[in-house]
């Protein structure tokens, strides 16, 4: 039986912007419409050389497939779980999901700007961090003006808020 910490994790809301929940949307569409197909197509190659227990293209191949089978669970539970944050739900009068923040960071004077989007969504290559980081936990509910200190491995480091927008 499963414990209460894994069924509260298993039902725990996804918090994703309107782009977020297009992204998720189109990776579920092309795992069960297009990968399961590939995928299908590599085992049955695979059986078609003979032997399946010491057939390495067989193997690699329904390996493939129950990653792409638990990738699609995920999604749908994803999914069912998800809350859509609404672009009239942003405000720039403090730092929220969905919102653009620009910050400086205070010792180097460096500018950055990051988006604050739900843990499903996050890519710091795109600057989306997530509400769950350290940075992103530090700014949800501060104002424009406010100094945040983030714990980072090699002490702390102070962001101003320069602006917050849509």
């Amino acid at each position: 039986m499963a414990s209460k910490s894994s069924l509260n994790q298993e039902n725990k809301e996804v918090l994703l912007t309107n782009e977020g929940l297009r992204k998720l949307e189109q990776e579920l569409e092309f795992l069960k419409t297009v990968k399961r197909r590939e995928v299908a197509e590599r085992i049955r190659q695979a059986i078609d050389f003979g032997d399946i227990s010491e057939n390495s293209e067989y193997e690699d191949a329904k390996n493939e497939q129950a990653f792409v089978e638990g990738r699609i669970l995920t999604l749908q539970k994803k999914l069912r779980n998800a809350r859509i944050i609404d672009d009239d739900e942003v405000t720039t009068e403090e730092v929220s999901l969905g919102c653009k923040v620009v910050l400086e960071e205070v010792d180097n004077r460096e500018i950055l700007e990051y988006t604050i989007v739900g843990s499903m969504e996050a890519d710091p290559e795109q600057s989306k961090i997530s509400n769950e980081s350290p940075v992103g936990r530090a700014l949800i509910g501060k104002k424009l003006g406010d100094i945040v200190e983030v714990q980072i491995p090699d002490g702390k480091i102070r962001y101003r808020i320069l602006e917050i927008k849509k």
